[in-house]
C-alpha cells in the first residue's frame, strides 16, 4: 500500500552515522536510529511521512536533494555535517531546487572552532536551527509541516 502522506526527506552528512559514539559532549548521546525513531513517530502525529538517508559522500547528498524535488517531498531536513563548511555544491543543489531546506546542526558551529562559523548552505536555506541536539530534528520537522 502506497504511503500518500506528504513526504519529508531527512539528509545527513558525514561522521552521523557515529552518533552516540563521535565526541557525545558534543553531539549528545543520541544515535541516528534514535533521532530516526523520533521522527517517525513525530511525523505519524503531523500526517507526514520521513524519508532518513546518511551518506558520508556529498555526491549521494546532491542525487538525494535533486530527488527530494523529483518526489514532490514538502521539505528536506539537511544537516551537512562538515560539508555545510566546505561545499559549493551543496550550495549550489540546495539553490538549485524549489524544495524548502531547512539546515539542522546538532552542536552550534558559531559557538565552536572558527572554520565552522561559515555555512554555504545557511544563504539559500529556508531556516536554520543550531544547538538544540536531536531537538533540532523535530523542530525541523515541525516548520516542515507548518509550510
Amino acid at each position: 500500500m502506497a504511503d500518500d502522506r506528504p513526504l519529508v526527506m531527512v539528509l545527513n552528512g558525514p561522521n552521523l552515522n557515529l552518533l552516540g559514539t563521535r565526541e557525545p559532549e558534543v553531539y549528545g548521546s543520541a544515535t541516528l536510529d534514535d533521532i530516526a525513531a523520533d521522527l517517525e513517530d513525530r511525523a505519524r502525529d503531523l500526517g507526514l511521512s520521513i524519508d532518513l538517508r546518511q551518506s558520508n559522500h556529498e555526491g549521494h547528498l546532491i542525487d538525494w536533494l535533486h530527488e527530494a524535488q523529483a518526489r514532490n517531498a514538502r521539505a528536506v531536513i539537511l544537516n551537512a555535517g562538515a560539508f555545510t563548511h566546505t561545499s559549493v555544491a551543496l550550495h549550489d543543489a540546495v539553490k538549485a531546487i524549489r524544495t524548502p531546506v531547512f539546515e539542522v546542526h546538532l552542536s552550534n558551529p558559531h559557538a565552536r572552532e572558527a572554520f565552522r562559523h561559515h555555512s554555504y548552505i545557511s544563504p539559500v536555506a529556508r531556516g536554520a536551527i543550531v544547538g538544540l541536539g536531536a531537538l533540532g530534528y523535530r523542530l525541523a520537522l515541525d516548520a516542515a509541516a507548518a509550510i
